[in-house]
């Protein structure tokens, strides 16, 4: 089961809990299935709804994905008592990708007192950092190796490192391989 917010209106102030079965996915059987769409977004919201399923099917929950809104967690923990509440792959790729951002433009104020500029290295390279290695043009590979050559990137090149061994281990096709 997995828990999104999606956020499609011009003032962007209502919110929608989507509730995916995962289960197909998972086990390679197919696709997810969307199972509701339930207007909010909050412990009381997702609670509610998980209340309203009967113990039978409540049983079968063996894992909950979701983002990092720990009202989500709260409820699936006081509804879902055999249940484990993991952050979705998504979320954990965004938050290294994020960590990665981050200390790029530390580490880029640090080294010239300013935010990047198109001429900057560091800022060059920005979105080819994000990017899965497997994914990157010789081009790309070429530039990240020429970065990382310099010494005073080594806290870049170190989040970086540790973002592919998260990406790559989600692209992995045998989950156990992945862990």
């Amino acid at each position: 089961m997995d828990e999104h917010v999606w956020r499609h209106t011009k003032s962007g102030d209502k919110y929608v809990t989507v509730i995916v079965d995962l289960t197909g996915v998972r086990d390679g059987t197919g696709p997810s299935r969307l199972l509701d769409m339930v207007s909010g977004r909050s412990k009381a919201v997702f609670k509610t709804w998980l209340a309203e399923r009967d113990t039978q099917w409540e049983d079968g929950i063996e894992v909950v994905a979701m983002d990092g809104f720990t009202g989500f967690k709260t409820a699936a923990a006081e509804e879902l008592e055999n249940a484990v509440e993991v952050l979705d792959p998504f979320q954990i790729v965004k938050l290294a990708s994020e960590a990665l951002d981050t200390t790029r433009q530390r580490v880029q104020c640090e080294q010239h007192g300013r935010r990047g500029r198109k001429q900057d290295p560091l800022y060059k390279c920005r979105r080819t950092l994000t990017m899965g290695l497997s994914l990157a043009t010789e081009k790309q590979k070429k530039r990240i190796a020429q970065l990382f050559t310099n010494k005073a990137y080594e806290q870049v090149e170190l989040t970086w490192s540790v973002s592919q061994r998260m990406v790559d281990a989600y692209r992995q096709p045998k989950a156990e391989v992945g862990r």
